[in-house]
């Protein structure tokens, strides 16, 4: 009886391990991404490149102290560091975007399905926010978690929920994001449903808003960008 209850013990903890495992542990020193048109396969993640061939330049990506133009409808730019930008991230978890914002600029609302996210202001004055899932309480609205960063500060966005930045100052605004993911991906709200090809069902969309179908063509008609 009481080796049975040992084995059982074994048996669960061996579960309850699986059940909480993330991510495996790489199982060599890097993997250096090679393009896909390089490689012809799709992995999770990209085909490593040869060490043989690997180079210090494979984990240097360069153009984060230039300023970049903000004179767009979003007064915003955003330069990304994921795999694609740098291939030497492919298969370590990580990835930085660099947020800079004109006065009233915004990076509008969008998620990450792959990444939670930290961000660090290092100039200017920047409203922050995400949103909380739906309640259980469906007459209940949804919980903002929001706050006005100064350099110095630091914020973090859990994975998945919808999160946006926006600059309050009378000044440029400049923030870097640090993600847990080589590509966290991106999926900004407001462009994905109105912008989208093909377009979402005009009806749909008015009656999950509660407007007109006016509003929808509107939108539906603008020429959507993620200003990066």
């Amino acid at each position: 009886m009481l080796a049975t209850r040992f084995v059982l013990l074994i048996l669960v903890t061996l579960a309850a391990e699986i059940c909480y495992a993330a991510d495996p542990d790489p199982l060599q020193d890097f993997c250096v991404g090679l393009k896909d048109s390089e490689s012809g396969v799709y992995v999770n993640g990209k085909v490593c490149k040869n060490p043989k061939d690997v180079r210090a330049d494979d984990f240097v990506f360069s153009g984060l102290e230039i300023v970049r133009n903000t004179s767009n409808l979003l007064g915003s730019n955003l330069t990304e560091v994921f795999e694609e930008q740098l291939r030497g991230l492919n298969h370590e978890g990580v990835a930085m975007v660099k947020i800079e914002l004109a006065p009233k600029g915004t990076n509008p609302p969008h998620s990450h399905p792959r990444a939670s996210e930290i961000i660090f202001v290092l100039k200017g004055e920047i409203y922050v926010g995400f949103i909380g899932t739906n309640p259980t309480d469906a007459t209940q609205p949804n919980k903002l978690y929001a706050t006005i960063l100064h350099p110095g500060q630091v914020f973090m966005f859990p994975r998945g929920l919808i999160h946006f930045q926006y600059n309050v100052g009378k000044t440029d605004a400049v923030a870097y994001a640090s993600l847990n993911s080589q590509n966290p991906g991106i999926v900004t709200i407001a462009s994905s449903l109105f912008g989208s090809d093909p377009p979402v069902n005009p009806e749909m969309l008015a009656r999950a808003f509660q407007i007109d179908l006016k509003t929808v063509h509107y939108l539906q008609s603008l020429k959507w960008t993620r200003n990066n």
